[in-house]
């Protein structure tokens, strides 16, 4: 099975006239034969923008979130690319009206038509794994149901084994396969994504983070309607707000962008270290801002399948690294290293010390504006590699969601520090 998936990719990316990348990816490198031993008609007449969110599209739910994480990152792709992928946030294709409102009647055990006052067969949005309609309740609450694409599951599980298999070749083959724990990786990501499948967590998640945030002038989080909760149809509050992607719209109200911003990095730091609690799928298509105050504007967030925790010993690690960076305490952030066993025993904290603070010292207290994220990048993965420092799999939702962040950080507010 996995084979024959490996050949779909290969005919997908073809097509699209990106098998050009599988040749000049060194893991995928190996692959090369299958374009010898299956030729396919190849069209790159297209933009290669437009011609990348096809193809991934066409791959399935997996690859469109690969696509929709790295759209927050217009500082890493070129604006075209950029573009096309943000498409891919909520505007995937959507599956037909008619399969979403008999999931929705199996749901239920009647009629669409039954259940609610209104049910609009136009979905709102279509992402990887869900599309979402508007509706409106018998008691006159407008709401959006949510409702899980149809072999979503078989699609996932089958992209999970393509990467499982990946991981096995890199753990065994690659030289840094070891330290960078790749199978340990696919492993954590399949037990977020099949979570993800299952709505009524997301519920739950839902109104767990609404209990976090009563009261907040910073954040709404949707009310859930759990009488129409199931497992693959998942009924909540209707936002009516400015997504946050829109920045024309929300320079014309007036709002304050800046207070904005800072409020983001607020609710992110009060999600991870004072609830444990945070949102891991911050991409704009995801949150919108509630303008009725332009001058104490607030985020609205949705789709809260993705959400992550932090143990106790790893949210006291990254506090202390946090204290540490801000007072500029290099020598602190290496020994923190040492003993959290992220770097071997052994390693000499001098040296370590002095690497931490070349990154660190030319991005303090500097806006997004002025740092390269790309430049830091190489930074960090040279330090990594020289001092062998280990992936560490339980927070590779924090990377994400610190990813996203500051990407849209970056659109939002330049000037933020």
């Amino acid at each position: 099975r996995t084979l024959g998936r490996m050949l779909t990719i290969q005919r997908i990316l073809v097509k699209h006239g990106l098998d050009d990348f599988i040749r000049a990816t060194h893991l995928l490198r190996p692959l090369r034969f299958l374009f010898i031993l299956f030729p396919r008609s190849r069209d790159a007449t297209g933009p290669l923008g437009e011609r990348i969110r096809l193809a991934l599209e066409e791959l399935g739910p997996i690859f469109v979130k690969f696509g929709q994480a790295i759209s927050t990152r217009r500082d890493l792709l070129p604006p075209d690319i950029a573009m096309e992928l943000a498409k891919l946030q909520d505007a995937v294709p959507p599956f037909p009206a008619e399969e979403a409102a008999k999931i929705i009647s199996d749901a239920y055990g009647e009629p669409v038509d039954e259940v609610f006052q209104r049910f609009d067969s136009e979905p709102l949005a279509a992402a990887s794994i869900a599309q979402v309609h508007s509706a409106q309740l018998k008691d006159g609450s407008e709401v959006v149901v949510k409702v899980l694409r149809p072999g979503v599951e078989d699609q996932i599980d089958r992209d999970l084994d393509v990467l499982r298999m990946l991981a096995g070749l890199a753990r065994r083959y690659w030289e840094h396969g070891e330290r960078l724990k790749p199978q340990e990786v696919v492993a954590e990501y399949e037990r977020t994504i099949m979570d993800e499948l299952d709505l009524m967590r997301e519920a739950a998640n839902t109104a767990q983070l609404k209990r976090n945030f009563e009261g907040s002038d910073m954040l709404y989080v949707p009310e859930i309607y759990w009488d129409y909760c199931r497992p693959e149809v998942m009924v909540q509050e209707r936002i009516f707000g400015t997504p946050v992607s829109d920045m024309d719209a929300l320079r014309a109200a007036g709002t304050n962008i800046q207070k904005l911003a800072e409020n983001g990095v607020a609710i992110f730091f009060t999600q991870v270290f004072k609830h444990n609690f945070f949102h891991a799928d911050m991409h704009p298509g995801n949150i919108f801002v509630i303008i009725t105050d332009p001058e104490n504007p607030k985020y609205a967030a949705v789709d809260f399948g993705i959400v992550g925790t932090l143990n106790p010993e790893d949210k006291r690690y990254l506090a202390e690294n946090f204290l540490a960076f801000f007072d500029r305490d290099y020598h602190r952030i290496a020994q923190l290293h040492l003993d959290s066993g992220w770097v071997p025993a052994g390693t000499r904290v001098d040296q370590l010390e002095t690497a931490v603070r070349t990154v660190c010292e030319p991005i303090f207290n500097k806006p997004l504006s002025e740092i390269s994220f790309a430049q830091v990048l190489v930074r960090l993965f040279r330090v990594a590699q020289r001092f062998d420092v280990e992936v560490q799999p339980q927070l590779i939702l924090l990377h994400k969601t610190l990813f996203n962040i500051e990407g849209l950080g970056r659109d939002m507010y330049p000037q933020l520090d």
